[in-house]
């Protein structure tokens, strides 16, 4: 039997007709009904084009409201968003809409020619290229749009990070998008003045599900182009913002930039995914009583699927909570002792497209091994540890490389810390540090090792300290710990 429901966008403009969905940096500012409206004339125009049910549909955008329109209106076509990430090159790109099987190109201007590298690169030439400016909203098309939502449809494909290897593409249907809304505001609740600030690119689950929220709750988003701590400071401070999504080097550069400035009480949550936190960090939080929820979710699980419920923010400093109502994660080893993280609900992926052999390898049962490594508490609470990819094995030791990002991150003069592990031919592997420091700092490679030394086993501390401007990192945010890897070969900047 087909669940289905009435299209959420339709919903909201019913219900919610003179409600403000969206507003932008720009100082733009629109209902729901005005959204609605301009979603269907982008859907019309979009079908002029050819563009139809089950069509696999390559967005290359940044945040800006068209993208919004552009996602809105494939929906009401049945169409599947391939989301691209505008940081990638044309050939990792290439790689990407070949493997999904993208016929039509929806491209911001100024990522043409990127695109128009990419279509050629994967010889897709039967590839239509459509501008997401310059589609005309003056259609007049009487042709009938889906004014229903089959949960079980495939709405989106988003491929992982990609950090190591081919990335795979995330198959998620409306029903899974819908399902993680709807746990998570079972866990934060919702607040009839919340104001939910986007600021993780939309082509990432994470600023992805902000904007389910956003259609799917009746909250207004307000939308922000690009990063910028001291300009999102101040949209919490005096534009009614209450919650924010964000990693950790956005806190780090929110908290630099508050200073002895603090929240309205009106602000509810940051809330923090993308990979472990420095305890240093979370305590700095915490003094300046800023409201941090870590969570922890992935792609595969369109986004957060648990999260530290507000009462116990302070009292469980660390950890990413426990899973939300609809979902279930286990470890696979006994408490206190660090496991592969599984896990299992209706937010979860049902595979990975066009991967057989990959999907065979993850899923069991129902429960997706995610190949996150975590443990949980007496009381059931999950922390977690690192990637098992990016475990280093040095002389039989397991060595978890944000175990001593942590200790690096404790000292002041660290802005940032990355670790990877180095090929070693008497140990395996052996850890090695790279650290942006703060300006103006003198730190030195050895103080840096004096401190691991007081706070590491001997086997932990890193055998190298390379000094480098900038951690290099995915649009997620996440370290891409092979490009440091290249750095470390090449000696680096020491």
């Amino acid at each position: 039997m087909e669940e289905t429901i009435p299209h959420w966008l339709d919903k909201q403009a019913e219900i919610n007709p003179h409600q403000t969905a969206v507003e932008t940096d720009t100082g733009a500012s629109l209902t729901f009904l005005e959204i609605q409206q301009m979603s269907e004339a982008y859907a019309k125009a979009l079908r002029a084009e050819g563009i139809g049910e089950g069509d696999h549909v390559a967005v290359l955008a940044s945040n800006r409201l068209e993208m919004i329109l552009a996602i809105h209106g494939l929906s009401y076509l049945g169409a599947v968003l391939v989301l691209l990430n505008t940081r990638l090159t044309p050939e990792e790109l290439a790689f990407q809409v070949k493997d999904a099987e993208v016929s039509h190109f929806i491209v911001e201007e100024r990522f043409r020619k990127t695109a128009e590298t990419t279509i050629q690169k994967a010889r897709l030439t039967q590839c239509g290229l459509f501008s997401l400016e310059k589609v005309n909203l003056d259609m007049k098309s009487r042709q009938p749009l889906k004014r229903e939502i089959n949960l079980k449809d495939l709405f989106t494909i988003i491929y992982t990070s990609g950090t190591t290897g081919n990335p795979k593409g995330v198959e998620l249907t409306y029903g899974n998008h819908w399902s993680s809304a709807v746990g998570s505001m079972l866990n934060l609740g919702l607040n009839e003045n919340d104001k939910w600030l986007l600021c993780l690119p939309m082509f990432h689950v994470g600023g992805f599900s902000a904007l389910m929220k956003n259609v799917i709750y009746g909250m207004p988003i307000h939308l922000v182009s690009q990063f910028n701590a001291s300009y999102i400071n101040q949209a919490i401070m005096n534009n009614g913002v209450t919650i924010i999504s964000v990693v950790t080097v956005m806190v780090r550069r929110l908290l630099d930039d508050l200073g002895n400035d603090s929240y309205p009480d009106s602000f509810r949550c940051m809330l923090l995914g993308g990979g472990p936190a420095p305890e240093s960090l979370l305590q700095s939080a915490k003094e300046k009583a800023v409201p941090i929820f870590q969570t922890y979710g992935m792609t595969e699980t369109s986004s957060q699927i648990a999260t530290l419920s507000p009462k116990d923010a302070f009292r469980k400093l660390g950890s990413a909570g426990k899973a939300l109502s609809t979902a279930q994660l286990k470890v696979d080893a006994e408490i206190g002792e660090i496991g592969e993280i599984k896990v299992k609900g209706p937010m979860v992926t049902n595979g990975y497209f066009n991967r057989a052999g990959a999907n065979k390898e993850a899923f069991s049962d129902g429960w997706l091994a995610t190949g996150d490594m975590g443990y949980k508490d007496e009381e059931g609470f999950l922390y977690v540890i690192d990637r098992r990819k990016d475990l280093i094995i040095s002389g039989g030791e397991n060595i978890y490389p944000a175990e001593i990002e942590e200790v690096l991150a404790g000292v002041s003069e660290v802005l940032e810390a990355g670790v990877i592990g180095k090929k070693d031919d008497k140990w395996g592997q052996v850890p090695v540090a790279f650290i942006v420091s703060r300006t103006g700092s003198e730190v030195t490679k050895e103080e840096l090792l004096d401190h691991c030394r007081s706070k590491l086993a001997s086997y932990k501390v890193p055998r190298e300290v390379i000094f480098i401007d900038e951690l290099p990192r995915n649009a997620s945010n996440k370290i891409l710990r092979r490009k440091l890897a290249g750095i470390a070969e090449r000696g680096g900047r020491e």
